[in-house]
């Protein structure tokens, strides 16, 4: 059952930032994630605050200094249609068509997939859970084969955004504003580990919304790619997501980021599979070398040690596809 909330609906940005600096505020974009969270009862809101009237962040447009900006309004099928993202940034557009089912796809935005949060079980339910400022997560002795191999301590939730690793990947920048004016930062100083911040998935202050992503210029030679495996061939969150971005010459490869979905409370970036292949020729013996390093230091609960293995292949698989 949904709460009772004031709902306005401002015109302009700043009137919407102004809403939103208000104690209980949410913001409403295409809404796929707030009113599940509002109907389970993981947050409150004393007033939703809808950015629908905001057209200034829709769309895709190129940026002067190369690259692309994505307003945080477009919608996931946008991303995923767009000729500029399917051109220049393949894994993104693929990454995109991954999310949900179609229909959430075109009401859900690219801003909201970044910052929804996190569906464990325990977080949405009646539970006081340690991110609800209970004194535990059930996730470590519970119910626990869909959580965290990475980082998890003290709250093993995952971040379940498609879009996400492959931002990351690609080396995203946000641009956000808030009370006191806007700023940018980088995708990869966006998100926040538990043991950081138990209540928040990311460095959103109060009144702050996300306005737009901005991706730097492709470099020659550069290629991405984005693997999703899930347990239902369709509408489903990823078990394990690989997002890859090299930057090759031939079968070597100069530059590269490697990132994983559905493993952690944040995408999370395996600079150690990284080491494995930076300068290096694609071949089986550094896929495999790669692959190993990537789940080096997996710390699998009692029912989600299935998560390494699975992991594991599908990096070794992503790279091969690269040079196959």
């Amino acid at each position: 059952m949904l709460p009772d909330f004031s709902y306005v609906r401002p015109t302009t940005l700043r009137d919407a930032v102004e809403s939103l600096a208000a104690a209980g505020a949410h913001a409403h974009a295409g809404g796929t994630d707030l009113l599940g969270c509002l109907h389970d009862g993981a947050l409150g809101a004393k007033t939703v605050v809808s950015l629908s009237a905001l057209d200034d962040l829709r769309g895709i447009r190129e940026r002067g200094e190369g690259g692309i900006a994505i307003g945080a309004l477009t919608t996931i099928t946008d991303v995923a249609t767009n000729e500029l993202v399917r051109t220049h940034y393949p894994g993104l557009a693929k990454a995109a068509s991954e999310v949900a089912s179609p229909q959430l796809r075109n009401q859900g935005t690219i801003g909201g997939n970044l910052c929804q949060r996190p569906r464990c079980w325990y977080f949405r339910g009646d539970f006081h859970c340690a991110k609800k400022r209970g004194d535990k997560c059930f996730a470590v002795e519970g119910e626990n084969r869909y959580h965290a191999i990475f980082g998890g301590d003290p709250c093993y939730i995952v971040h379940p955004s498609d879009t996400a690793p492959m931002l990351l990947a690609l080396g995203a920048s946000l641009r956000i504003v808030g009370p006191v004016g806007g700023r940018t930062t980088r995708l990869d100083d966006f998100f926040i580990l538990p043991d950081t911040d138990l209540e928040h998935e990311n460095v959103l202050a109060t009144g702050e919304i996300v306005a737009e992503v901005l991706l730097p210029p492709p470099a020659a030679g550069l290629m991405s790619s984005y693997r999703k495996i899930r347990e239902r061939g369709s509408w489903d969150f990823a078990l394990v997501s690989v997002a890859l971005v090299l930057q090759m010459s031939g079968t070597r490869v100069l530059a590269g980021r490697v990132v994983f979905g559905g493993v952690a409370p944040m995408p999370w970036r395996s600079r150690a599979a990284e080491a494995e292949i930076v300068g290096k020729e694609l071949g089986p013996n550094v896929v495999r070398a790669a692959a190993s390093a990537a789940v080096r230091d997996a710390e699998p609960l009692e029912q989600n040690g299935y998560k390494v293995p699975l992991l594991k292949a599908a990096v070794e698989e992503s790279l091969l596809a690269i040079v196959s």
